[in-house]
């Protein structure tokens, strides 16, 4: 185990603007806020100043003050509404918007708050407004809201193409706060930029001139990331990255699970069933989506040996992933992992440890039976549910049933929490994670502000700014995948000044393995960058359909969506989306699809699954629409805060399931295909064949693993046949007969998918560098025989239906990806592999097999057969 002590630090106050208005101030004192951090004082006055300012502070160092004070300065310095129009014209307003609904629902609470501990609520009028507002208060809020809360998802779908019934709202535009910007990269951060831009171009149609104001606790250059966000220049934006609030002294400890004599015990086995990486906050998972269950469960079946296919560095969230090469079966999601292959870090070989999960669970248990308050990241939605219940049971044998609702439990049965949360009560631990209701989650996020929930289960939903003062600790099981997120999980613990401890608990892949080993792999290294390229063809071209059914597109336009020439536009009127005409660029509205349509901000996941009581009718809460074949598939255990239900039937929208007590929990088991479809175009290296088109990645629920808990073990399978869920993308491929791979490297038959596996790890980390997108943004696969090459094949494709150029951007400069790609695992000091070379946060099969020197050998032949130019 390491521990890192972060030391405290002293605040250093300063003075309240003097145009400031003193209700306000008053409203803040009255809230507790006594006077600002000076950094607080630094970003506001920018605000005030008119400049574009980002505020990149650490965690709980009040960001919103410095946001939340000039706009609202612009509101009460307004003229108060007389009924006339000049008046209702003159209004100042300010627009809210977060990554996700708990957070602009925390922010809305947060703010009702501080006008009406001022008595100001009557002179500010606060409303959100997203996918679940109802439609009379979508109309309160045009005509009569001040302050808007909402994300950019209402923004592009609603209030952009109806924008001229929020004229009067608009018109008004004071401030823009974009909250977590971070959050915003890849592709979704380029959809989001585009649709800024688009805001910004109405606003000043309407004659506003907008600042915007935008905070991050973990931000990698935050003043170029809010830049390209709005389409200005660097130089333009104002930038606050050091905090002046005091911070309590924290701990933050890297824990490895101890071995396990007994691997038939039940000590060590509560891994998640069928649980793949939940991404339940911003970005979302992007493109198609499936769950096969666990990632190395999964089985190719397209002829040659399983064990010769590596698939992985799918996009976040369900992917389609397949079985690693191994000398052994694919190892189950609750089984526990041997350390059969040398480790990284010089660790025993043949050790059996106990689950990250299973480790989890204790340490909340210990943590709450302390008082101390905790929140417990898990990286999957099954494992959060499992991580809940069995530190529920554990505080029920530990305390004889003496703790509140889910810790007084029967050996089978959980509490639901959520009705005793909604009268007013406490309880011990419960779960939070993404398909619960809205309703469900705004009780369960009111309980932990207000300290009537000791302990909760969630997956990264909750890992945004989230105000929640007096929690002591956190636990991570598992590497959250960038340091970005492992500082903002981090950063939950000890807020408001007090003393705090994290834990990350080590999962059983190589990557953590190597964390633990190396903290100076964590420590010593800065936040990653937030890349994102809102001028790639492929995400712009839909967006400017739709701006131009807001507005007519004019050369004005060109530089603000990054455009040197009008050729996009002239390719979307040949296409019949666009019309030229001598105002500009209109929206052919003959046609039958809304412009704003054409693309969706998270990827064009299949529509949400409603999980239904059939008894009665209850609505328990939704599944993704592309995870619902691995999730509620017929016969599948469906886990709800605790209690358990079996599903009956699946349809289109909606699984039917009933109340059941299950001691059992299924996994389910999906076949995973990736079909070359066609040559776009083909480039010959001697032996090596590179070659750029589409892609077909599909996969199919085959079977379900029933498992009994805590251990997991199987005790039976059932098989299923689900429908095939398909990926038509884009990807680049390189292939190499494999007599010649050999004689050229070195390397030995058995030794091809280790060396493949890693190198494509490297050349997905690298191509992010050349493509301007985002790891998250791309996928890989390797194999030692691929039916469709009949050689050894590396393929990267693009993680988004229909492709998002990045694949083909690597085509196109390959020479150039080999070589960096080369010199990246070259130059890295490490002997077997580590994160800056060819391990992976988002590996489909837990970072193995990885031969980083047969990796080198291959990438080196590659170098070596590349055209001189």
């Amino acid at each position: 185990m390491h521990v890192a002590e972060l030391p405290p630090r002293e605040g250093e106050r300063a003075l309240w603007p003097d145009w400031a208005p003193s209700r306000l101030v008053e409203a803040y004192r009255a809230s507790g806020v006594s006077a600002p951090w000076r950094h607080q004082v630094e970003a506001a006055q920018a605000v005030h100043d008119g400049a574009h300012t980002v505020l990149a502070t650490s965690t709980g160092s009040g960001k919103s003050l410095a946001a939340w004070l000039p706009a609202l300065t612009a509101v009460l310095a307004a003229p108060a509404p007389t009924g006339s129009v000049a008046s209702i014209r003159r209004r100042a307003s300010v627009l809210y918007l977060s990554p996700t609904k708990a957070l602009a629902a925390d922010q809305a609470s947060a703010l009702h708050a501080l006008l009406a501990a001022g008595g100001l609520d009557r002179d500010v009028r606060v409303t959100t407004c997203d996918g679940d507002t109802p439609p009379n208060e979508r109309d309160w809020a045009r005509a009569h809201a001040d302050v808007v809360l909402s994300n950019p998802d209402f923004l592009h779908f609603t209030l952009l193409p109806g924008h001229e019934r929020w004229s009067r709202f608009l018109r008004g535009l004071t401030h823009v706060v974009l909250d977590e910007c971070h959050a915003y990269r890849g592709v979704l951060g380029a959809h989001v930029a585009l649709v800024l831009r688009r805001l910004l171009r109405i606003a000043a149609h309407l004659g506003a001139t907008p600042v915007v104001v935008a905070a991050s606790a973990t931000a990698g250059e935050p003043g170029e990331t809010l830049a390209r966000l709005i389409g200005v220049r660097a130089e333009d934006v104002v930038a606050v990255t050091r905090s002046t609030a005091p911070q309590g002294r924290r701990h933050v400890a890297l824990w490895e699970p101890p071995p396990v004599d007994a691997p038939d015990g039940e000590d060590w086995a509560l891994e998640a069933p069928g649980g793949t990486p939940a991404n339940d906050g911003y970005p979302a998972s992007p493109g198609w989506a499936s769950s096969p269950g666990s990632p190395s469960d999964a089985a190719w079946a397209r002829g040659g040996d399983p064990s010769d296919r590596t698939t992985d560095d799918a996009p976040p969230g369900p992917h389609p992933v397949d079985a690693r090469s191994s000398p052994r079966e694919p190892t189950r999601s609750g089984e526990p992992t041997p350390s059969s292959a040398p480790t990284p870090s010089g660790a025993p070989q043949d050790v059996v440890r106990r689950s990250a999960l299973r480790e989890t669970t204790d340490l909340l248990a210990d943590l709450v039976l302390a008082d101390r308050r905790t929140l417990a990241f898990v990286r999957s939605r099954a494992g959060v549910e499992s991580v809940a219940t069995e530190t529920a049971r554990t505080l029920a044998r530990r305390t004889g049933g003496g703790l509140d609702a889910l810790s007084s439990l029967a050996a089978d049965d959980v509490v639901d929490p959520v009705p005793t949360l909604e009268a007013g009560g406490s309880v011990a631990v419960a779960a939070y994670r993404g398909g619960y209701l809205p309703e469900e989650r705004r009780v369960l996020e009111r309980a932990l502000r207000e300290g009537r929930l000791g302990a909760l289960a969630t997956t990264n939903a909750l890992e945004l700014g989230i105000d929640v003062s007096g929690l002591d600790a956190v636990l991570m099981a598992g590497w959250p995948g960038t340091r970005v997120s492992f500082w903002q999980q981090t950063g939950r613990a000890g807020r408001a000044g007090a003393d705090g401890v994290a834990v990350l608990v080590a999962g059983a892949n190589p990557l953590d393995t190597y964390l633990v080993h190396h903290p100076e792999a964590i420590f010593d290294e800065a936040v990653e960058a937030t890349t994102f390229d809102p001028c790639n063809p492929y995400v712009l071209a839909p967006h400017l359909c739709a701006a131009a059914a807001e507005l007519p597109l004019t050369a004005s336009d060109v530089d603000l969506f990054g455009l040197s020439d009008d050729a996009l536009l002239v390719e979307l009127g040949q296409r019949g989306l666009l019309r030229r005409r001598p105002g500009g660029w209109y929206w052919n509205f003959a046609r039958p699809e809304s412009p704003s349509r054409l693309t969706d901000l998270r990827g064009g996941g299949a529509p949400g699954v409603a999980v239904v009581e059939t008894a009665t009718g209850t609505v328990l809460g939704t599944v993704d629409g592309g995870r619902s074949d691995a999730v509620v598939h017929p016969g599948a255990v469906y886990v709800h805060q605790g209690r358990t239900y079996v599903v009956d039937e699946l349809t289109e929208d909606a699984a039917l399931v009933h109340a059941e007590v299950a001691a059992h929990r299924t996994a389910a088991h999906a076949a995973h295909h990736a079909t070359l479809l066609d040559v776009r175009s083909r480039a010959v290296w001697g032996p090596v064949t590179w070659a750029y088109g589409p892609v077909e990645v599909t996969s199919q629920v085959q079977s379900y693993d029933v498992r009994r808990p805590p251990s997991m073990a199987v005790i039976g399978t059932v098989p299923l046949e689900m429908p095939v869920r398909t990926l038509p993308t884009t990807g680049v491929w390189w292939s190499c007969p494999t007599d010649v791979l050999t004689a050229e490297t070195g390397i030995a038959p058995g030794e091809v998918p280790g060396a493949l596996h890693a190198a494509e790890h490297a050349a997905i980390g690298v191509l992010p560098l050349l493509a301007t997108c985002d790891r998250w943004d791309i996928g890989g696969v390797s194999t030692a025989l691929h039916p469709d090459t009949g050689a050894p094949t590396v393929i990267v494709h693009d993680g988004y239906p229909g492709g998002a150029g990045f694949a083909e951007r690597g085509f196109r400069a390959a020479q150039r990806w080999i070589e960096a790609t080369y010199e990246a695992v070259a130059s890295c000091g490490c002997h077997r592999g580590c994160p800056r070379c060819v391990f992976s946060p988002k590996c489909g099969n837990g970072n193995h097999p990885l031969d980083k020197g047969a990796a080198l050998r291959v990438l080196a032949f590659l170098r070596a057969v590349a055209p001189s130019s």
